[in-house]
C-alpha cells in the first residue's frame, strides 16, 4: 500500500529541523515530503542519529519544525497556539515509547486513566475505559499492580492501553520493542499490528527491528536527514 492508496491523513511539506550546538547549525531533517494514508502502518528505519526520533516527535506535535509544515486531516497543525495543539494531541494522537514512562507510584489502572482525566473525563468513565483496555490486552488481573510489579512486556501493554484511552486516530511508537527480549517483543508487535488492523488506527513505528519493520505495510528510511526508499 502506498500513501496515495487511501485519503491522506498525515502530510509533511518541505519539513526541516535544525539545532544549534556550540554555535554550529546541525540539520537533523532536511526538506521532508511525506504522505501517510489513513489506516496505514508505516515503519521508519535508519541508523542512530538519522533523525527518526526527531521526526516522530514532530509528527506527534511534541517538537516543532524549523521550517515546513505538518498537516493532519488537512489542518496545518503548527499554525495553532500551544494550548490548542495540546488539546488536539491529547484527543487524536497516542504515544508508545521505548521507555514506557509509567508513573511508579500509580497502579496500572491509574496510569492508563491519566490522559482521560487530563482531558476532563470523569473518573468513573476513565476507570471504565481503562478497565476495558486492560482486559482487551490480557491484563485484567493486573489492574491494581504498580509498574514495579509488572514484567517488561506487561508494562509496555499498560503503556499501549494508556495511549489508546482517548481512542486516538494515530498511534506513534518509538522503538516499542527496544527494551524487550525477542519473545516479549514479538507479542508487543502482535498487539500493535492487531490495533492497526482491527481499529484502523494509523500506525507509525520508529524501529531498528528489521522483522517489526517488515510487518508494516510500508517502510521508509532516513539517512542524513532525508527520506530514502527502503529495500
Amino acid at each position: 500500500m502506498t500513501g496515495g492508496a487511501k485519503a491522506k491523513m498525515i502530510e509533511l511539506k518541505n519539513l526541516s529541523k535544525t539545532f544549534l550546538k556550540d554555535g554550529n547549525r546541525i540539520e537533523v531533517l532536511r526538506g521532508l515530503n511525506l504522505k501517510i494514508a489513513r489506516g496505514e502502518s508505516l515503519a521508519i528505519v535508519g541508523v542512530s542519529g538519522a533523525g527518526k526520533s526527531t521526526l516522530i516527535h514532530i509528527l506527534g506535535t511534541l517538537d516543532h519544525p524549523t521550517d515546513g509544515a505538518l498537516y493532519i486531516n488537512d489542518l496545518n497543525i503548527f499554525e495553532w497556539d500551544e494550548k490548542t495543539m495540546a488539546r488536539f494531541r491529547n484527543a487524536t494522537i497516542g504515544f508508545v515509547f521505548q521507555f514506557n514512562n509509567l508513573l511508579p507510584e500509580f497502579d496500572a489502572l491509574e496510569n492508563i486513566m491519566m490522559p482521560a482525566l487530563i482531558s476532563g473525563m470523569s473518573a468513573k468513565q476513565a476507570s471504565f475505559r481503562a478497565t476495558e483496555l486492560l482486559e482487551e490486552l490480557g491484563l485484567g488481573h493486573r489492574i491494581k499492580h504498580k509498574p514495579g510489579e509488572l514484567s517488561g512486556g506487561e508494562q509496555q501493554r499498560v503503556a499501549i492501553a494508556r495511549a489508546l484511552i482517548m481512542e486516538p486516530e494515530i498511534l506513534l511508537a518509538d522503538e516499542p520493542t527496544g527494551n524487550l527480549d525477542t519473545d516479549t517483543g514479538k507479542k508487543i508487535e502482535d498487539v500493535l499490528i492487531n490495533l492497526n488492523v482491527t481499529r484502523k488506527i494509523t500506525l507509525v513505528v520508529v524501529t531498528h527491528n528489521k522483522l517489526l519493520a517488515e510487518r508494516m505495510s510500508r517502510i521508509i528510511g532516513l539517512r542524513d536527514g532525508k527520506i530514502y526508499n527502503y529495500e
